[in-house]
């Protein structure tokens, strides 16, 4: 957990650059003083492990620069939008109406402005990610209480403004609504009013810190990092007690005393399991005993179905959290450990650096309100198909027992009875598809990100070969784990635009039967070839010699490669075309 700094903090940390940083083209556009703001964004963001190109644009000049389509803003052409508006701006703009009546109607205006400034950019040819900063709920208190009955007031316009803003998030892909008044909260001073009055700074540069700090966790889950997994100890942490001193009938959960506490935890983690987040324990127990709560106590919210990894023995946490990273296939650092017990605490930082481990409070009435306040799991995608993730992981755990009583890897995959479909993308997967380009870091060629309507674009050209993969096996079913975007590039061949696969079903030769399609489509298109090129990125080395593996010839010695389909003998594989 990166704490939050101040300004000058930022400033010294940065200077620390990571030796392999990861690039990122971000635009702020503001109607008043960004430069602190900007340069907090770009010490949090080298930090965070980037090395950040960022475009201002000019002193108050967001809609000049939005509409004029030959500005240094297109030019520029950045992964991201941030549009940050200051609230006291727009209050002087909301006084500046002359009747009630036209203030009444001034939210409304407002929302237009902003829905006319992404229509602008989309139709300049704009693909970019748009953040657009909420506004600070700001009480003149003219009306006090009653502002909410008084369509004039400016707060009640305030509140307006941001629900319409969250309404036309929900319908508008790639737009994002990012609350400031969430990190305002809590906060004294939080505004200089000498440097606003002198040179329109509407934060101060530590509170502009405070932000950068949480829209870099933002930035951060759209280029593909981000927690997915929860991991829970048991003993006073899940529950009060200790199961196999206490009991069950003297645990402590349900309605009653401090046993709420552990409720309210058992509820935020069943939510996150909902929203995708896998869900394990790695408990110090006996098995059975540790199982026993989950299996028939009346009270507890998670059940055995909720878990996807259930460890519990006598051995060294960190080990068990490596078996589990192990059954999971990813990276620690997409991992959080909840631990009542300090010693427990600091074996795993000192063994697994890249997990995250919560300083939990000695009080379980503050583990939750502890936990919110972190925002651990940031995410800036989901789809319908996240809330299987459980059962899936559930599957996996069979597949690796299986894998210890087969002699060897034929007999392993035949012995899953793989079927496999491959079809091109279609409607109903575009979300799941441009989360698979957003998310994916390991087993991804090119790591290119691509937004939903980018999809829809492949889907619908000619000029592409889309392919996306589903597989299921005796014990169920991966969903879709693997997507393919091949480009015309001439006559003769097709370049891998994109290749992503899960890694959950790595070593099932799952790239074989996919390659054997993809030949035999770009033959019948009547092309000779398929080219292809590993960009290398800090998380993907699983795929340097992808190419190689698959009887690709590089080209000039580089990372670039061809392959000659006249003389192409299919792949090996056990997967069933259904």
């Amino acid at each position: 957990m990166e704490p939050i700094f101040s300004f000058r903090e930022l400033q010294k940390k940065s200077k620390n650059i990571n030796s392999n940083p990861t690039q990122i083209k971000v635009a702020v556009l503001g109607n008043h003083t960004t430069t602190f703001f900007v340069k907090s964004l770009e010490f949090q963001l080298k930090i965070a492990g980037f090395e950040p190109e960022i475009f201002e644009s000019n002193y108050d000049q967001i809609d000049i620069t939005i509409i004029d389509k030959d500005s240094d803003l297109y030019e520029f052409d950045p992964e991201i939008v941030i549009v940050f508006e200051s609230t006291l701006k727009l209050k002087d703009k909301f006084y500046a109406e002359i009747s009630n009546s036209s203030r009444s109607e001034f939210y409304k205006n407002e929302i237009e402005t902003i829905k006319n400034r992404v229509s602008t950019l989309r139709n300049h040819g704009s693909k970019t990610k748009i953040v657009y900063f909420s506004y600070e709920l700001i009480d003149d208190e003219l009306y006090g209480n009653i502002f909410s009955k008084i369509s004039h007031s400016f707060y009640n316009n305030v509140w307006k403004l941001n629900n319409e803003l969250i309404s036309f998030s929900e319908n508008e892909p790639d737009f994002y609504v990012f609350d400031i008044n969430k990190y305002l909260k809590g906060i004294s001073n939080y505004r200089d009013w000498t440097a606003n009055i002198n040179s329109d700074l509407h934060y101060s540069i530590d509170t502009f810190a405070r932000i950068s700090h949480y829209l870099t966790q933002f930035l951060k889950a759209f280029k593909g990092s981000f927690k997915k997994c929860l991991i829970l100890d048991l003993d006073n942490t899940t529950w009060g007690g200790i199961i196999g001193d206490d009991g069950l009938e003297n645990i402590q959960i349900g309605s009653l005393g401090i046993g709420k506490a552990f409720t309210k935890l058992q509820k935020w983690a069943k939510h996150l399991k909902n929203r995708g987040v896998i869900l394990a324990v790695c408990s110090k127990n006996n098995e059975d005993i540790a199982k026993e709560p989950f299996e028939k106590h009346s009270e507890m919210i998670l059940r055995l179905d909720d878990i996807s990894i259930f460890v519990a023995n006598w051995k060294n946490k960190a080990d068990n959290i490596r078996y589990i990273q192990e059954v999971l296939n990813i990276g620690f650092d997409s991992m959080v450990f909840l631990d009542d017990n300090p010693a427990e605490r600091a074996i795993v930082k000192d063994s697994l650096p890249d997990v995250i481990v919560p300083e939990l409070p000695e009080d379980p009435a503050y583990y939750l309100p502890y936990l919110e306040s972190l925002n651990l799991f940031e995410t800036v995608s989901y789809s319908e198909n996240d809330k299987d993730r459980t059962a899936q992981y559930q599957q996996e755990a069979k597949r690796k027992q299986l894998i210890t009583s087969v002699t060897n890897m034929d007999e392993y995959l035949k012995s899953l009875e793989m079927k496999g479909i491959i079809s091109p993308f279609n409607n109903d997967d575009v979300p799941r598809i441009a989360q698979l380009t957003q998310r994916s870091n390991q087993f991804n060629l090119r790591t290119k990100r691509y937004t939903e309507n980018d999809i829809v674009e492949f889907m619908n050209s000619d000029n592409y070969l889309t392919y996306t993969v589903k597989l299921k096996d005796k014990f169920g079913d991966y969903g879709l784990i693997s997507v393919i975007i091949l480009e015309k590039k001439n006559n003769n061949a097709f370049f891998i635009d994109t290749w992503i696969m899960s890694c959950r079903v790595l070593k099932r030769e799952v790239e074989h039967f996919v390659l054997n399609r993809i030949v035999e489509d770009v033959k019948n298109k009547g092309l000779s070839s398929i080219t292809g090129e590993y960009l290398s990125t800090p998380k993907n080395k699983l795929v340097a010699d992808l190419l190689d593996k698959l009887s690709f010839n590089k080209v000039n010695n580089d990372y670039n490669y061809t392959l000659e389909l006249e003389n192409y003998k299919k792949l090996n594989n056990y997967i069933k075309n259904e």
